[in-house]
């Protein structure tokens, strides 16, 4: 037990407090056996906010009865409480002894009632005070600092601040954008006070953020992160008149939003540094396009002008004052009050100066003058002498009026020629169908393909990349459509050369729609294919630009080999369920897989990665070769097979390798994955991979270890390399190099495709089923095979491929016999010299060539090439 008593100097203060009498009164000496509390008292008390309190404090002493007790006051953090709801009353333990219990009751404690407690007794002799109680507070956690409303330009980094406290401590934070969470509890950056650094924001977003301790979980408010586009860049004047300024700049970055406006404004000044001659005009909001004309300018003047974007979510700020200055033009008025003096040979002149703009800077003046062509004579006046010189002139502008007419006249029929179209109708080279060519063009606003490509406001480094491949327009004929999309499409053209007229692929774009940095993603796509040279790789024949009239402004137009049976997807699907299905045996099957990974190998071999291979986005031509195309482009037209997930632009995600789904990165080995998917897609002549998950579960089921299964009528060999393509560490997925020569290995171990007209089924009945012989399935893997009845009864087999599983019957190993007894439960013989080996249900290695009907009664199923039927008759 401990306590304090304390001496008060010679000094006499009183101090009256509701239901409380204090007295504070000086006393010689100070003795401690008077009073003294009792130990623990009062306590220390933890409890929660809004629930009552109430602490305790006992008082043990000696003295008299009939003096008034000690009177107990409350101190909080060594202040007196005021208006503090305390009941006091004493209890006598003995003779000249007595006990004295103090309470002090909180109905709804608060934070401000947090503190340490005391008690104390002042009498006329002494002070007394108690030990040390408090009073904590635990529960949920409560914000000093939230995150608010701001505006930031897009994919700048900012931070967020967001401060809890307890008690109970420690307070973690978990912050949330647009309700997901960003972190745990266990990060770094969940202790508060917590600072969230984002290094960069596309999309307008709202952020909050959880407090967690042992007590529970609160929320703070909700502050909007607005993103607003980065102000124009570069913006600058490609041309200069004396009335006009024509502006180009690049458009700023929005993130998520696209540009959907831009606002001009310009000053008039008269000196530098910047003074406004008159009030600028209002701005004036406009379509995105990369440049714009002011007209209605004053010649010779100076002028400040900015330029700022809008998107759906506002404006960009200004860009900074670019300075220019209009051409000079011609004085508006000519000099005033011209004078003329005659001194005998001299004639001296005089003008004041113009009035009004000069428009420029004043470099001279031009005087012209006359003189009479005859003077009148004291005889009279002559008649005018003839002059030949009015006739020529005369006859010169006759001739020049009658050759322009014979032109205009020459033009019109050559024209109306062109375009009519009883004789211009001409039978295509392949099929034979009438078509129009129509070759009328402009015959004025003609431009050069490099003013042309300046229009566009594209980069220096790709105009010098199109310089060479950039074909004439007028050399390009558009015929039917062959496909349309959603940002353009895909039409039939003929492209006139030097000696021929080639049949071509337009590709075109919706320029309406596409904004700048797609139009210029576009024609980067394009140079990038000029580089290519491999027959199993598309290239470029060329670009063109054409003037679409309600634009304004020139549309890119790609030129690519005209493919006659378009992409090998489609080809696939339709050979399977088209109206007339198209029988592809297995070599043709891997000979496409063969030319897809010779075109992926040249291109890691140039460092290029496709990012976008898929059966859609590789093509078939004339001769059945497979070339690997749309680099790139394909998301521009085709968008049925990509899926947008959170900031990330639509992605293929079912053809996506893994790390390129969770990080986004794209190397040469995530296009060996995409590879596999399409020898999958090939393999099961053009099925949907993963039928039945969907785009948003792609990458839990590839995480959970789930791959595609093997298509029943694939090669285990084939299997094994789209399995080794799938395999999650990329580094352990085999080069293009590898799979190539693993597909020619495997192209070449297959026997020669056969016709299925040229299979035969032998020892068939009329009644027979479309199953084979013992109810197993077709050999051949067709859905339907064909029935040849009334032929004789010769048997033969199938020579199977080396390594190919059949299924063996069970025989007697210990009578061997040169014709094999077959169980009516099995599928098939399994042959090896004359004695049939097994191992388990399956073997390996057996080639059967041709033998005798079977002793015993039954009906065989067996397949052989005509060749090997007739060699087996003449036996």
């Amino acid at each position: 037990m401990s306590w304090q008593t304390t001496c008060r100097p010679a000094v006499a203060v009183c101090v009256k407090l509701i239901r409380l009498r204090l007295r504070w009164c000086s006393a010689p000496l100070c003795p401690l056996n008077r009073t003294a509390f009792v130990p623990r008292s009062p306590a220390t008390v933890i409890s929660s906010l809004g629930k009552p309190v109430t602490m305790h404090c006992a008082l043990k002493g000696t003295g008299d009865e009939e003096e008034d007790p000690p009177d107990v006051i409350w101190l909080r953090d060594g202040e007196p409480l005021q208006y503090a709801d305390t009941n006091q009353f004493q209890v006598p333990t003995g003779r000249n002894s007595w006990q004295i219990m103090s309470t002090l009751r909180i109905e709804k404690v608060q934070l401000p009632d947090m503190g340490s407690y005391r008690c104390a007794v002042l009498s006329e002799s002494h002070r007394t005070l108690s030990e040390e109680g408090s009073i904590q507070l635990e529960g949920l956690p409560h914000f000093s600092v939230e995150p608010q409303h701001m505006s930031v330009v897009a994919n700048v980094s900012l931070s967020l601040s967001c401060v809890a406290h307890g008690p109970p401590e420690p307070v973690r934070v978990i912050w949330l954008q647009d309700g997901f969470p960003l972190n745990s509890l266990t990060d770094a950056v969940a202790l508060s006070p917590s600072t969230l650094n984002l290094t960069g924001l596309n999309r307008t977003s709202t952020f909050s953020c959880e407090a967690h301790n042992r007590k529970g979980v609160a929320t703070s408010g909700s502050g909007t992160i607005t993103v607003l586009p980065s102000h124009p860049q570069h913006v600058r004047a490609v041309e200069t008149t004396q009335t006009s300024l024509r502006l180009s700049w690049l458009p700023g970055f929005g993130g998520d939003y696209p540009i959907c406006s831009t606002t001009p404004k310009r000053l008039v000044l008269i000196k530098l540094p910047l003074i406004p001659l008159a009030p600028p005009p209002p701005p004036l909001a406009f379509p995105v396009t990369p440049f714009l004309l002011i007209a209605d300018l004053e010649p010779h003047s100076l002028y400040a002008v900015r330029v700022a974007c809008h998107s759906s979510q506002g404006p960009s700020e200004w860009s900074p004052w670019l300075e220019l200055r209009t051409k000079e033009g011609v004085p508006e008025n000519p000099p005033g009050n011209v004078t003329a003096v005659l001194n005998g040979t001299e004639v001296l002149m005089a003008w004041e100066e113009p009035l009004g703009r000069l428009n420029g800077e004043l470099q001279g003046y031009m005087v012209e003058y006359s003189t009479p062509a005859a003077r009148s004579v004291s005889a009279g006046q002559s008649p005018p002498a003839f002059s030949w010189h009015w006739w020529y002139v005369v006859m010169a502008i006759a001739g020049a009026v009658a050759i322009a007419v014979l032109m205009a006249v020459y033009v019109a029929k050559l024209r109306r020629k062109e375009t009519r179209f009883g004789c211009a109708f001409e039978p295509m080279m392949e099929s034979g169908e009438l078509v129009v060519r129509y070759r009328a063009r402009r015959t004025y606003s003609r431009r050069t393909t490099e003013a042309t490509l300046n229009n566009l406001g594209i980069s220096d480094e790709l105009k010098q990349k199109l310089q060479d491949v950039m074909v004439d327009r007028h050399k390009l004929t558009l015929g039917k459509t062959l496909g349309e999309g959603e940002f353009g499409s895909v039409m039939e053209g003929l492209l006139t050369q030097e000696e021929s007229v080639l049949k071509v692929a337009v590709k075109t774009m919706k320029i309406a729609i596409c904004t700048r940095s797609e139009m210029e993603d576009f024609l980067r796509e394009a140079a990038c294919m000029k580089e290519f040279d491999h027959p199993n790789v598309m290239r470029l024949l060329g670009v063109c630009l054409q003037t679409v009239e309600s634009e304004g402004y020139p549309s890119p137009v790609v030129i690519l080999p005209y493919m006659k049976h378009g992409d090998l997807h489609s080809y696939l699907l339709y050979s399977r369920l088209g109206d007339c299905p198209v029988y592809l045996p297995s070599q043709m099957l891997v000979k496409f897989m063969t030319d897809i990974a010779r075109g992926m190998e040249y291109l890691s071999s140039k460092n290029f990665i496709h990012r976008d291979l898929a059966a859609r986005n590789c093509m078939l031509n004339e001769n059945m070769n497979v070339c690997v195309a749309d680099f790139g482009l394909s998301k521009k037209i085709y968008n049925g097979d990509y899926y947008r997930q959170g900031r990330i632009s639509k992605m293929p995600v079912k053809w996506i390798a893994i790390e390129s789904l969770a990080d986004r990165v794209y190397t040469t080995k995530s296009d060996v994955w995409s590879f596999g998917v399409t020898m999958w897609e090939i393999a099961t002549r053009g099925q949907t991979p993963y039928p039945g998950v969907e785009n948003s579960e792609i990458y839990d089921y590839l995480r959970q270890g789930n791959r595609l299964k093997q298509p029943p009528d694939c090669l285990d060999s084939i299997y094994a390399l789209m399995f080794s393509c799938w395999l999650l560490s990329p580094k352990d997925r085999p080069p293009f190099e590898s799979l190539r020569c693993e597909l020619e290995k495997a192209l070449d171990d297959l026997p020669d495709p056969q016709d299925p007209d040229e299979i035969l089924y032998v020892n068939m009945d009329e009644s027979s089923t479309e199953l084979g012989a013992v109810g197993g399935r077709d050999p051949l893997g067709s859905s339907s095979p064909l029935c040849l009845k009334g032929l004789d009864s010769v048997t033969t087999v199938e020579v199977h491929h080396p390594n190919r599983y059949v299924l063996c019957p069970q025989h007697d190993r210990a009578t061997p016999s040169p014709v094999p007894e077959r169980d009516p439960a099995s599928c098939c013989c399994c042959w090896r010299s004359q004695t049939p080996q097994c191992l388990s249900m399956f073997c390996t290695n057996t080639q059967p060539k041709a033998f005798q009907r079977s002793r015993r009664s039954g009906r065989f199923f067996f397949t052989l090439s005509r060749r090997a039927h007739n060699q087996e008759r003449l036996r």
